[in-house]
């Protein structure tokens, strides 16, 4: 059964327009999951992206259709998931770093050997595993099972969104392409806040 993706996400937009617009969205992996609240964005023209350097075998599901899961890990030891970006043959996603667990959290606190709710999801790795995310779920659509991606919850409040500097990165570590939700606590690390 096909799932819809909230009308407000394009994913043939630029992965910086797409990245804020998906704050505050339930992402959902086999009923388990969360409302996001910290992404990052990546580009081929990134010098940071996997990406840059051309297509791979390791990197092909990111110059993919727009929408579906791109998915690789991180020193050999955490599964991250990333949304791809663009038209087909671009090489663009965004990270999905943080998530503000709502749903399975017995299966995330199992998966992730801890009982500390702010800390099952809050960095990429950590959202892979607490999401039982691996190899197998490279390249499949986000509109179908076992990803849904909803709307927000009527009753959350309007996301704020804050943007700053990519984190754990060497190359284009200025660009102001981490977003999350201005004051969650679920997220992997707190903002800079910028001096004049």
């Amino acid at each position: 059964m096909k799932a819809r993706i909230p009308a407000h996400i394009d994913f043939l937009a630029p992965s910086h327009e797409v990245a804020p617009r998906l704050l505050g969205l339930v992402l959902l992996v086999g009923g388990v999951g969360g409302r996001i609240v910290e992404t990052e964005a990546y580009d081929r023209e990134d010098p940071a992206s996997h990406t840059f350097g051309g297509l791979t075998r390791r990197n092909a599901p990111m110059f993919g259709p727009p929408g579906r899961a791109y998915v690789y890990r991180s020193y050999g030891i955490h599964w991250c998931l990333n949304f791809v970006c663009r038209e087909e043959g671009h090489g663009a996603g965004v990270l999905i770093r943080a998530l503000a667990p709502t749903a399975g959290l017995e299966r995330m606190r199992a998966r992730r050997g801890m009982e500390d709710v702010r800390l099952l999801c809050a960095g990429p790795g950590r959202v892979g595993q607490a999401l039982g995310i691996d190899g197998s779920f490279n390249g499949k659509r986000l509109d179908r099972p076992p990803f849904a991606l909803l709307a927000a919850p009527d009753d959350h409040p309007a996301v704020v969104v804050e943007a700053g500097p990519r984190i754990g990165i060497t190359k284009a570590a200025d660009v102001p392409w981490r977003f999350g939700e201005k004051g969650s606590p679920f997220l992997s690390k707190p903002f800079r806040t910028r001096r004049a």
